[in-house]
């Protein structure tokens, strides 16, 4: 196969546009680089693309998709901030016999930051020290105190609201004002009052004042569709523009990442990719690569890049690219709350998603599980979506008139809760590189492994214990059953499917036993950069994407400087 090789040679070449790319672009091309970027989809065009205020009567299929596909992948729906997804057409993967993973991807520039839920927690300094503390898993090359100044950093470039509250396990940030709470929300907090649980304001990258030139939210509740504003954090909007605007940085989107290329010294001097369009395969030349594809994307990338130097994948002499997989251990609850059938209708829409939220609050005892989950919950009345009132036949008796004056009669008057806690990786949950099947592209794909440990049933019961502690403490009455028994026990999640993927090229002191350096640097190829959720040792209950992009403007000032000094 003819390869098409760029004459220009680039001083890096990030992969990947999401939270990690975005990051890396910016800071290298406002550093003086001259920086080349392969996204596998299209550009993003706010003002089309995002279905922000856009009513489901304007829709071919009322937003529950061809053949009603959103009812079953949220992704599908047409309402989604576009092309993300837990299935592509032409790209599939494959689970190993006896494992159950999804695997949820974003093709388009921006990748999930498009249609994430802008939580933005920071790891907290046990986070990254956790086999000190409790003896499983590992501690990271680095501490809370090294990532600070770059958590400072992100806060005040890209906006995140919150309140200072001194708990040990969720450090404070740099907030902007946070919006008030609903009134299920105030429910849930007298609950939590009343039973010794934390319940604070949440902290979400979205703006409820101006910043850096984007307005504050306008309180529409539609973030999952997009933000034609900027109102909240997205890499497409946030971290690519001011890239762009240096002139020393070239978009090449279609471009399907295949091998990174090395030299005969062995160090990365490109990457061969796949122009999805022309079906050719070309290659752009680089004196420093930066990975930014997503965990399980970038562990691909390494395993397929085989060499003579590397016969198991690229930056992988220590076996472990691929090994530690974690995604964070979800279980969910809901609830039917009588006072709130009282309320009388009212527009509490607010920002996407929560206002409130419940940290990890038993940090300071003993519990039956290490490590710790924190609460996500929300409810009232909201515009209803895809699915709200599908199998509402199995819950009321009755059709027609009187089965719609029920459902008006119940809407808005439940809560729902969503523990999201930490997983301690396991020698049975890996990815690697499926021996026969490639996709459409003839790049071949990943197989997933996966199992839940015991330490994790055991937070997912003591996550359904509390829910229905909280939902009886208003006088409620808690609707979830969960069983101990099955696929599922107490509810627990499919792995994956929480999106939290994460440490599969993880960084260490070690050579022998990681693939990075605490800079996000491969120890066998110095000119190799991983900066995504890839590199986590651990994956602690905060949701990961504030730290990504903390760990990727890290390491991307830390290549800058190496750069002007002649070592990369």
């Amino acid at each position: 196969m003819e390869i098409i090789r760029t004459g220009k040679v680039y001083d890096v070449c990030v992969i990947g546009s999401g939270a990690a790319g975005g990051a890396a672009a910016k800071v290298l091309s406002e550093g003086g680089l001259n920086v080349v970027m392969l996204e596998a989809g299209p550009m993003v065009h706010p003002y089309t693309d995002y279905k922000e205020h856009v009513w489901p009567y304007e829709l071919a299929h009322r937003g529950a998709g061809i053949g009603g596909a959103g009812y079953e992948d949220f992704g599908r729906t047409e309402f989604m901030a576009p092309n993300g997804s837990w299935t592509i057409e032409g790209e599939p993967y494959t689970k190993a016999a006896g494992s159950n993973f999804l695997w949820f991807r974003s093709r388009i520039v921006g990748g999930r930051t498009n249609h994430w839920g802008r939580i933005a927690l920071r790891f907290a300094e046990v986070d990254f020290k956790a086999r000190s503390h409790d003896g499983r898993g590992d501690d990271w090359p680095i501490t809370y105190q090294d990532l600070e100044p770059y958590y400072d950093k992100v806060d005040r470039y890209i906006g995140v609201f919150g309140s200072k509250e001194g708990i040990p396990s969720a450090p404070d940030g740099i907030f902007l004002p946070p919006p008030k709470p609903r009134c299920s929300d105030l429910l849930v907090k007298r609950a939590c009052d009343k039973l010794g649980i934390l319940c604070v304001p949440a902290r979400k990258a979205i703006l409820t004042q101006p910043l850096n030139g984007r307005p504050p939210c306008h309180y529409c509740d539609q973030c999952g569709r997009g933000c034609r504003t900027a109102s909240n954090f997205s890499s497409s909007q946030v971290l690519i523009p001011p890239a762009l605007a240096t002139g020393r940085f070239t978009l090449i989107t279609g471009a399907m990442a295949r091998e990174i290329v090395l030299n005969d010294q062995g160090k990365a001097e490109g990457v061969s990719y796949i122009d999805k369009a022309t079906r050719t395969d070309q290659q752009v030349r680089a004196r420093a690569v930066v990975v930014a594809g997503s965990s399980c994307e970038s562990a691909r990338l390494l395993l397929n890049s085989k060499s003579r130097l590397f016969p198991q994948g690229l930056a992988n002499s220590s076996g472990v690219v691929g090994r530690y997989l974690m995604d964070s251990v979800g279980s969910n609850g809901s609830g039917y709350i009588p006072a709130l059938e009282k309320m009388p209708p009212h527009n509490h829409d607010g920002v996407g998603g929560m206002h409130l939220y419940i940290p990890w609050w038993k940090y300071d005892r003993k519990n039956d599980f290490l490590r710790g989950y924190h609460i996500e919950f929300g409810g009232g009345r909201h515009m209803p979506g895809v699915g709200m009132f599908n199998g509402v036949n199995h819950q009321y008796e009755g059709y027609g008139v009187s089965l719609k004056q029920r459902c008006k009669q119940n809407y808005g008057a439940f809560i729902h809760l969503s523990g999201r806690g930490e997983m301690i990786s396991n020698p049975d949950t890996y990815c690697e590189i499926d021996p026969s099947a490639v996709d459409e592209w003839g790049i071949p794909v990943l197989r997933f492994h996966f199992k839940w440990g015991d330490n994790e049933i055991k937070m997912a019961h003591d996550m359904q214990q509390t829910f229905r502690a909280i939902v009886e403490s208003v006088g409620g009455t808690y609707l979830t059953h969960s069983e101990a028994t099955g696929d599922f026990p107490y509810g627990i999640k499919v792995g994956g499917e929480i999106i939290h993927e994460s440490g599969v090229v993880r960084m260490g002191n070690d050579p022998k036993t990681s693939a990075l350096n605490s800079f996000c640097q491969a120890h066998d190829v110095k000119n190799l950069f991983v900066t995504d959720a890839a590199c986590f040792v651990t994956d602690p209950d905060k949701n990961p994407t504030i730290s990504i992009l903390a760990l990727s403007w890290r390491a991307s000032e830390y290549l800058l400087d190496e750069a002007k000094k002649g070592n990369i």
